[in-house]
């Protein structure tokens, strides 16, 4: 079992993806509403070696010793990746190392406005970030910053980045019901877009409940009258869970063992942690896609939200 390392996760965009997590959960310079992995339990913008560089190397060597078949190494996990100030050295070590695989950094974004941070990540492949507003109103809502960012910091982070790094940048907007979908927030989302210059626009909504239970996710056609309002080049909206199961990296046996547990009494997402062993990260997207195909549904007990069997 491996504590940095999980997956291969079954990744539409980045096909046989191994996570490689930096950062305890939950340690975030965010704490957004709609987050799968929870509530953000340290609020924070600084930059630590959270998790020591040579014990991921350690996973890293020990995991690719078996020749797996791999597409993308992947920055990402219950945390902010970017807050772990050797995400660069390791970054490095992996380029050295494994040159035919490409890189993947799944971020917030938030940190961006530090030019050391964006000089370690210049050798990545695919820089993933998010941006889910463009006004302090609506990224104060939706996003729960720490106190020390704004959003005008966010944005220009990402301006600098697109003038600086030459990988490929796919910016991520997650849209939720009632928080950034109004035409104000559009407009101005739409302005960030122009400035920013992403190679790619990926608008996504929830698939997995969030740390309210009140969101709204938006319809396939919602999202779809968002890019024609907009008519911008590169825009994507992402698959839904269902259809993950057809990816190469999609793995029955996590899929049963989840099933096979959750049979036996309903669990929540760190119980399914503990009994199974597999990171949160990937159990999420075996659970989006079990609820998808009406397999499995949550209930909200004392100690929070459960998974059991859908009861036909």
């Amino acid at each position: 079992m491996y504590k940095h390392l999980f997956g291969p996760v079954p990744s539409r965009r980045l096909g046989m993806s191994l996570g490689i997590d930096l950062i305890p959960k939950k340690v975030c310079s965010l704490n957004c509403v709609y987050c799968e992995v929870g509530k953000t339990t340290n609020l924070t913008t600084e930059r630590l070696e959270y998790v020591k560089y040579d014990s991921v190397i350690t996973e890293l060597e020990k995991f690719m010793s078996n020749n797996p078949k791999i597409d993308y190494f992947t920055f990402s996990g219950s945390g902010e990746p970017t807050l772990n100030s050797k995400i660069g050295a390791i970054l490095k070590f992996i380029k050295k190392k494994y040159p035919k695989i490409k890189t993947a950094i799944l971020t917030n974004g938030t940190l961006l406005f530090d030019k050391n941070l964006r000089k370690e990540l210049m050798d990545a492949d695919v820089i993933l970030p998010s941006l889910d507003a463009a006004s302090k109103e609506v990224f104060l809502k939706i996003n729960r910053p720490s106190k020390k960012l704004t959003i005008e910091s966010h944005i220009q982070g990402l301006v600098d980045l697109r003038k600086e790094y030459k990988g490929e940048i796919w910016l991520e907007i997650l849209f939720l019901k009632g928080y950034n979908d109004s035409k104000k927030e559009l407009n101005l989302l739409k302005e960030a877009i122009l400035k920013i210059k992403p190679d790619s626009i990926q608008l996504n909504t929830l698939d997995r409940p969030g740390t309210r239970q009140d969101l709204i996710p938006l319809t396939k056609i919602e999202l779809q009258k968002i890019n024609d309002y907009w008519k911008l080049p590169n825009v994507e909206i992402i698959a839904s869970p269902d259809k993950r199961s057809n990816i190469e990296s999609y793995n029955g046996n996590i899929e049963t063992a989840i099933l096979e547990t959750i049979a036996r009494r309903p669990c929540t997402l760190d119980d399914l942690h503990s009994f199974l062993g597999i990171h949160i990260n990937e159990i999420n997207k075996y659970l989006a896609g079990l609820e998808t195909n009406n397999k499995i549904e949550t209930v909200n007990l004392e100690r929070g939200l459960f998974y059991e069997l859908k009861h036909k």
